[in-house]
């Protein structure tokens, strides 16, 4: 199933993946008595960069504008997110 998948969409995918998980991870860090909150922070970010990167490169012409980029993106964030959340549940 993956396969069928544009390789631009997953490099955005793998893209989210590691930004999700570094950002998440960041927010534990940041506020490890509040996981929630973290959780919806992070989230908010990680789809104001997402889609503000796709923003940028339709406002400069520095790159291709495709709203799909930025759904794969944020995707791929939420899948780094609770991947940090369980490496960060296995540590405690």
């Amino acid at each position: 199933m993956f396969n069928n998948i544009a390789p631009d969409k997953r490099r955005h995918f793998y893209a989210g993946i590691l930004m999700g998980a570094v950002l998440q991870g960041l927010g534990w860090w940041w506020m490890p008595n509040n996981i929630a909150l973290s959780i919806l922070i992070v989230i908010g970010l990680v789809i104001v960069i997402s889609y503000g990167f796709e923003l940028f490169s339709l406002i400069t012409g520095m790159g291709v504008y495709d709203f799909m980029d930025a759904v794969f993106s944020v995707l791929g964030g939420i899948f780094g997110m609770g991947l940090a959340l369980l490496a960060c549940c296995w540590l405690l």
